[in-house]
């Protein structure tokens, strides 16, 4: 929790928003939503992977209506700021204040770019996915105080 007892606010950012940071908003609002507000944008971004949508509905979570959105100057409102790809680490702006955090995920797209049909390409987005799932939750020990994970989740995510 943020000093005043209002969830921490966390940006997740990657160069087109529309997978990599889609998925840590999306894991962390589903596992964490008393613990951390959290928001995504990118630095260039792109209209929403459907890959990523399809990824992520297979683990009961729809991001379908979710638009991909530029950084801008918004980056001041959050109280930490995740990068989740190397480029997006590069471009994130220095906020006074706000913690940042640098975890490089693969991108599933290059990963798939020689895919032929989707059911070769989705192996590339379930790892991705999961390993940000992974990292979510690791996250309060690297934000929050002291805390048990089962008393940040309100939620059952399989």
């Amino acid at each position: 929790m943020a000093s005043d007892d209002r969830p921490l606010r966390v940006l997740f950012l990657c160069t087109g928003n529309s997978c990599r940071s889609q998925m840590a908003e999306a894991w962390a609002g589903a596992l964490l939503p008393k613990a951390i507000e959290a928001f995504s944008a990118g630095t260039y971004p792109v209209p929403l992977n459907p890959m990523a949508v399809r990824a992520m509905a297979e683990v009961g979570i729809d991001i379908s209506r979710n638009l991909s959105k530029p950084l801008g100057d918004i980056a001041a409102q959050f109280d930490v700021i995740v990068t989740v790809c190397d480029s997006a680490r590069e471009a994130c702006p220095l906020v006074p204040g706000a913690r940042v955090i640098h975890v490089g995920f693969d991108d599933p797209p290059r990963l798939a770019r020689g895919a032929r049909r989707d059911d070769e390409a989705m192996p590339h987005y379930r790892r991705v996915r999961d390993e940000i799932r992974a990292f979510i939750e690791t996250l309060p020990g690297a934000i929050l105080p002291a805390q048990p994970l089962h008393h940040l989740s309100s939620r059952s995510i399989p």
